[in-house]
């Protein structure tokens, strides 16, 4: 819903001394879902840039790091005009604020109906046209839904090279770890237990050990069908990234 709930202080003290104890870093939130700072119908539009600067200001005030967001959705318009859309969105939002050390994130898309963010094209152009801090969130599944096949050595080989490239690997904080329930190019965003879709444990494997992923912070988004799915995810991907490292392919290095 629209509505944000307000913080309690202290709460916050209680996150920020949590973190501290536990060493909980980075954290990211995610926007509503309902936010498309890309669209031109009027009303959505502005609901979605108030709700976007309540988010910008809860996320300063419990000191998370990122604040990542979906590009949103261009239907009824040019993509071109959708983008410039969501820039001038992030820059209303954010008009006076101080985001001090918070840097959005763009989520990349599956790319299903008329979203944006499948191409890494569109991810680059919203970084350019926006003077904010702004980086990626990349999302396993949605790169696979979007064509990029993750679930080879070869295929993440290539995927990695057109990401640095296009956006840039450092600029890249974030990684949402999902399998997919819907094959390689289906542009549908179904997101499955580890191991359970069409990425696999062994890709897993590959993408959680890379040299050049092994630093990034990776958050599960999987479905909880069943009671402590969550806990068996997170164990997984733990087993999978601490197997003994292997030294990657030259084509990677």
């Amino acid at each position: 819903m629209w509505r944000a709930c307000l913080l309690d202080p202290s709460e916050i003290r209680r996150l920020r001394a949590a973190r501290e104890r536990l060493d909980l870093c980075p954290l990211a939130v995610h926007v509503n879902y309902l936010i498309n700072l890309a669209s031109n119908e009027p009303v959505i539009r502005a609901k979605s840039i108030a709700s976007f600067r309540g988010e910008l200001e809860r996320a300063v005030a419990i000191g998370a790091e990122y604040l990542i967001l979906h590009p949103g959705s261009f239907r009824g318009q040019a993509i071109s005009e959708a983008l410039r859309a969501l820039a001038g969105g992030l820059h209303e939002a954010a008009g006076g604020f101080d985001p001090g050390g918070l840097t959005i994130l763009i989520e990349n898309t599956a790319g299903a109906g008329a979203h944006l963010g499948s191409r890494l094209e569109e991810l680059a152009l919203i970084r350019q046209l926006v003077d904010l801090p702004i980086g990626f969130c990349l999302d396993t599944c949605h790169l696979l839904a979007a064509g990029f096949d993750i679930t080879t050595a070869a295929g993440l080989g290539d995927t990695l090279l057109r990401i640095e490239s296009v956006i840039g690997l450092d600029n890249v904080r974030v990684i949402h770890a999902n399998d997919s329930k819907a094959p390689l190019g289906a542009h549908a965003d179904r997101h499955a237990n580890i191991g359970e879709g069409h990425i696999g444990l062994t890709a897993f494997r590959r993408i959680l050990r890379h040299p050049r992923l092994r630093d990034k912070p990776f958050i599960l988004e999987t479905p909880v069908d069943e009671e402590g799915d969550d806990r068996r995810n997170m164990d997984m991907l733990k087993s999978l990234a601490a197997a003994r490292f292997r030294r990657p392919e030259a084509r990677f290095v």
